[in-house]
């Protein structure tokens, strides 16, 4: 039993160093579940009981030691609450994902009962993916450590996600994985030469052929010449000093110099970050809102230019016209909704509105809010919508006065690559992200976030323009190259003539595909587990 907890930790750890941004240990990925493979292996082999439950166990344990280790920054952003309480509300990010992970090695366990190792393995994929897929689409979403994101720093390798996304990754991963795992257990098994020679072959091939097209396209992609001028402003505002301690006019004074300074007149956009606008704002009266009428000032010097930006703003209703809105204290029927919003401003009276939709689970969103429903009107009582922004259910695109279609995409949703590939599929030509990842202090997370920039970029074949709060600011190419970075909490601004891209990608075309093929065999194969178990009673 402590053979296989330490084959299991060393799989936490040998994942943990593949991870971005760790740089030059990618390949770690492709043998880090083996050990993880092996210990199951010796499990079932064993003449204990109870083995579902150590296999649960064992596993639980490598994978929570990798996600902590990946993500121990989560704590940062927590830790305002109080440095004690925080500790419990961590754990939830921490072991969430390792619990749906090692419920995927269960159900693989309870298939072997009744199948073979070689089908229960192809479900061990699809009942992993399956995972991957809900932890980023429930309300307790946190899809960053879905296990394509891990060739991030290693861009190079992957350029075919533009036809299978993040999770032709995962595949990749578990493919070479469990090829090296039967390899091994072949020596032990008395493995027949013909079958040893047939999962070389196997081996060397599915390593070799992806990467060898992969390197292939890299080297040959060539972007279509269709410039435009784009500049990003990092003012390094301390994201705790933004409400509050730092006038709002001093803000965007920052900015506005940030982006004049290397402004020029065929600029198209002025990308600012995530709550750059921090005086919450009415929508429905934005014309005579300080800060626009601010940023309004600054673009006469910028005819043709758009400021791109994101701002806290609310609506009011006379009904309660979404599920996310809540009473106006002391306004009997007026209802109000409020939204990490990204505004399009221009030198017209057009002003555009995109509410972020993929939202923090407790931060942003209360979780099953439609089942947790009988509990709204007591969380009114305590102040309304805290944990409850408004959102939409489809991206919007914004376009500037001369057509140009722009991705607005805020913080934590550039790790939904479908997300993504929606407001390219009506037409946006390229991503602008818009984040304020200084919460996280200076730890990987930020870096992380950077890094799965590219792999948007290489999904979608469009030039990702990052402005960040206090860090890190990016232009990222076409082909996932970062072409520019700021440095972390350094006051700058970035101008890059990057090409726009009207041409869609197979995935685009088609989105999650992959993982939604691999959910429905999932399912099947829970139904066939099921149906076994009642026969077996």
């Amino acid at each position: 039993m402590k053979r296989n907890l330490l084959l299991s930790i060393f799989s936490g750890l040998l994942l943990w160093i593949a991870w971005p941004p760790t740089p030059y240990t990618t390949f770690f990925l492709f043998v880090g579940f083996v050990p993880m493979l092996l210990a199951m292996e010796n499990i079932i082999q064993s003449t204990v009981t109870g083995k579902g439950k150590k296999i649960f166990n064992t596993t639980f344990l490598g994978f929570f030691i990798w996600n902590t280790l990946c993500i121990y920054w989560v704590y940062n952003s927590l830790k305002i609450i109080g440095p004690v309480v925080a500790v419990p509300l961590t754990l939830i990010p921490y072991a969430l994902g390792p619990l749906l992970m090692a419920t995927a090695c269960w159900l693989y366990y309870r298939l072997r009962l009744i199948t073979s190792r070689a089908v229960s393995l192809v479900a061990l994929v699809c009942f992993w993916i399956g995972y991957e897929y809900l932890h980023q689409s429930w309300d307790l979403n946190f899809p960053w450590m879905t296990l394509g994101n891990g060739f991030a720093t290693s861009h190079k390798w992957i350029q075919w996600y533009e036809y299978t996304g993040v999770y032709g990754g995962t595949i990749w991963i578990w493919a070479i994985n469990i090829l090296l795992f039967l390899l091994y257990v072949g020596l032990r098994e008395a493995q027949a030469t013909q079958t040893r020679k047939k999962l070389i072959i196997a081996f060397a091939l599915v390593l070799i052929l992806p990467l060898g097209l992969s390197l292939f396209k890299y080297y040959s992609y060539k972007e279509q010449p269709n410039p435009s001028n784009i500049v990003v402003a990092q003012p390094n505002i301390d994201p705790y000093e933004k409400e509050g301690t730092i006038p709002v006019y001093d803000q965007i004074a920052t900015l506005t110099h940030l982006s004049d300074s290397i402004g020029q007149r065929n600029t198209e956009y002025f990308i600012w970050p995530e709550t750059a606008l921090s005086q919450d704002m009415d929508e429905d009266r934005i014309y005579t809102e300080n800060s626009y009428l601010q940023v309004r000032k600054f673009l006469n010097r910028f005819k043709n230019a758009n400021v791109l930006t994101g701002g806290e703003t609310h609506k009011f209703y006379t009904k309660r016209a979404t599920k996310t809105a809540s009473p106006l204290p002391d306004q009997p029927g007026v209802f109000y909704d409020r939204f990490s919003a990204a505004i399009n401003i221009e030198n017209s009276s057009k002003v555009q509105f995109y509410h972020k939709s993929r939202l923090v689970p407790g931060a942003e969103l209360m979780p099953f809010g439609n089942a947790l429903s009988f509990l709204k009107p007591a969380f009114e009582h305590l102040g309304g919508a805290t944990g409850n922004y408004g959102l939409q259910t489809e991206p919007t695109v914004f376009y500037s006065q001369s057509g140009i279609g722009a991705a607005p995409v805020i913080c934590y949703e550039s790790i939904w690559g479908e997300w993504v590939s929606k407001y390219v599929k009506q037409g946006a030509q390229f991503i602008a992200i818009i984040t304020n990842d200084g919460w996280w202090e200076n730890t990987s997370g930020k870096d992380q976030h950077l890094d799965y920039a590219k792999l948007r970029a290489i999904e979608t074949r469009r030039w990702v323009c990052r402005s960040a709060n206090t860090g890190i600011s990016a232009f990222i190419n076409q082909r996932g190259d970062i072409v520019q970075q700021s440095k972390w909490w350094v006051r700058t601004a970035l101008k890059q003539d990057i090409n726009l891209n009207s041409d869609i990608t197979f995935y685009v075309e088609y989105g999650d595909y992959l993982p939604k093929a691999a959910s429905i065999l999932a399912v099947l194969g829970i139904f066939l587990i099921g149906i076994k178990k009642g026969f077996n009673h």
